[in-house]
């Protein structure tokens, strides 16, 4: 556990904790938001909330892929195996996304076994990818969600397809941009539906970042005077984040700061980046759960590799679905409303049983508020 156990220490969690209690003005409140869902998790986790002032609040933000996949993607996924019988090669938390129908992977898994289709669950797309080579008498599609984080990783096995002249592998490509999600939340009137929060900052992935830098996040310090810092998922690295953004509420400044300089730096890597433009192309609009339509905020596979796109080898066609209108799936996204402000939380609703998808991945706020019992200090 060692250069883990150092960004988990008690003690200088009461340290940071004391500077943030001493910093932060009593006379007025602060709210950051976290989002990334691998912050929320630590949060939660780690009783961070515990550790801060009554005045220093943490919203969560989208930043889970599984819990902005809508449910008319996981229908795709789902028309996939039972009609066209595709072995679909999946990570684990996508499985249990409630779709349409009462349907889920996992129950189409089940339904699959006699139709001649099948999920698996993969580690990576290169372990998709391998399954295609050694299966050629199937079409192994490979269901690639994610942030920037995994879209390399994406980029390769499309790259490899095609040198090998893989004719029975493709992917079914619901990669989504950070960057797009965050102007979406501070300026969209569709998203105000379900109401305002104030934002005083907000804590920017790290993971995101390794990729694409902590320079993208310039345009919202500049343009919406919102300060941004770029934090690791250990509770010190959150707690610290916090602390940098309360100083610069105080200070009255609004810029990008990197609390993760261990593996970010502003122009990210610029290798993976220029995979990602060779390989991927915008989409003009692609709908996320909780924000509804945002304009350029995921990618599609560009026409030279058209003949690995899941989509179109299979002409699959998008269909909005409306999430079940007992869950506040979309308010807690938007960070206007907290998991036990929904009815169906912890009863209905619960990691066993999601009816939500911010219950299904454990990054997700309402699995994280419900595995670490935080809701029941509120109950």
């Amino acid at each position: 556990m060692r250069y883990v156990d150092e960004f988990r220490d008690g003690r200088l969690a009461q340290g940071i904790a004391a500077a943030i209690a001493r910093e932060a003005d009593s006379e007025r409140s602060y709210s950051f938001m976290e989002f990334c869902g691998g912050h929320t998790h630590a949060i939660s986790r780690y009783g961070v909330t515990d550790l801060l002032p009554a005045n220093v609040r943490m919203i969560h933000g989208p930043g889970c892929p599984v819990c902005v996949l809508p449910i008319g993607r996981v229908d795709m996924a789902i028309e996939l195996v039972l009609q066209h019988g595709v072995t679909l090669c999946t990570y684990a938390d996508t499985v249990r996304i409630p779709a349409s129908k009462g349907l889920s992977l996992l129950k189409a898994k089940a339904a699959a076994d006699a139709g001649g289709g099948e999920v698996r669950l993969m580690y990576s797309a290169a372990d998709a990818l391998a399954l295609a080579r050694e299966r050629h008498d199937r079409q192994v599609v490979f269901f690639a969600i994610g942030f920037e984080t995994t879209t390399p990783p994406t980029a390769v096995v499309l790259k490899q397809a095609q040198a090998l002249g893989l004719n029975n592998f493709s992917v079914l490509c619901c990669h989504v941009l950070t960057p797009s999600a965050i102007a979406t939340i501070l300026e969209s009137p569709e998203v105000r539906q379900y109401g305002t929060v104030p934002l005083d900052g907000f804590v920017g992935p790290a993971h995101v970042s390794t990729v694409i830098g902590s320079r993208p996040y310039e345009f919202f310090a500049e343009e919406y005077r919102k300060p941004v810092v770029i934090a690791g998922f250990e509770p010190l690295d959150v707690m610290q984040a916090i602390l940098m953004l309360v100083r610069q509420v105080n200070d009255g400044r609004a810029e990008v700061e990197n609390e993760f300089s261990r593996a970010v730096n502003r122009d990210g890597n610029v290798k993976a980046q220029n995979l990602v433009a060779e390989v991927f192309e915008l989409r003009r609009e692609f709908e996320w759960r909780g924000l509804n339509i945002v304009p350029y905020s995921a990618l599609r596979i560009r026409d030279a590799y058209a003949a690995f796109d899941a989509e179109r080898r299979f002409s699959l066609a998008y269909r909005p679905v409306a999430d079940n209108k007992a869950c506040e799936c979309g308010a807690i996204l938007r960070g206007v409303k907290r998991p036990w402000d929904c009815k169906v939380f912890g009863t209905v609703c619960t990691p066993e049983t999601p009816l939500g998808s911010c219950m299904v991945s454990s990054e997700g706020a309402c699995a994280a508020h419900y595995t670490y019992g935080r809701y029941r200090q509120v109950t």
